[in-house]
């Protein structure tokens, strides 16, 4: 009688595939913000089809992290942002460029991340939204 018993490795797949359903989407998330609320137009898919954006994420004390960063959820100093920005603008110069910022955080330190990502070459910086609220009936 040579049968392979294949339910344990089955119920094994199970508790794996249910671990990572559940696990997968707090990977993604990165640096916690809380992003402000606005009616703002989508970007376009197609503009992020070809590279990875520049995503310059500011959380709610001021700390700057960038997605190009390893590791992402590491605090960076400016410097750091203005050439890890400078040197992937310059291997890709359509690269979209993208800011996170926490809605408590005040907005001289917003500016101050935009002129950062200017003097390394971003001509154009867009900002990460939460779409409003609508109200339910």
């Amino acid at each position: 009688m040579g049968e392979i018993n294949v339910v344990p490795y089955i119920d094994v797949m199970l508790v794996l595939l249910i671990i990572f359903m559940i696990t997968a989407p707090l990977l993604a998330e990165g640096v916690k913000v809380d992003l402000p609320k606005a009616g703002a137009r989508a970007i376009p898919p197609e503009m992020l089809k070809d590279t990875k954006p520049i995503v310059l994420t500011i959380d709610g004390s001021g700390r700057l992290f960038l997605n190009y960063n390893d590791p992402e959820d590491q605090p960076i100093d400016a410097a750091t942002v203005e050439a890890q920005t400078a040197a992937v603008l310059r291997r890709a110069p359509e690269t979209v460029v993208l800011v996170r910022g926490d809605y408590r955080v005040a907005y001289g330190e917003v500016v101050s991340a935009m002129v950062l990502l200017q003097r390394a070459g971003a001509d154009k910086v867009g900002f990460v939204t939460q779409p409003p609220e609508r109200n339910r009936k």
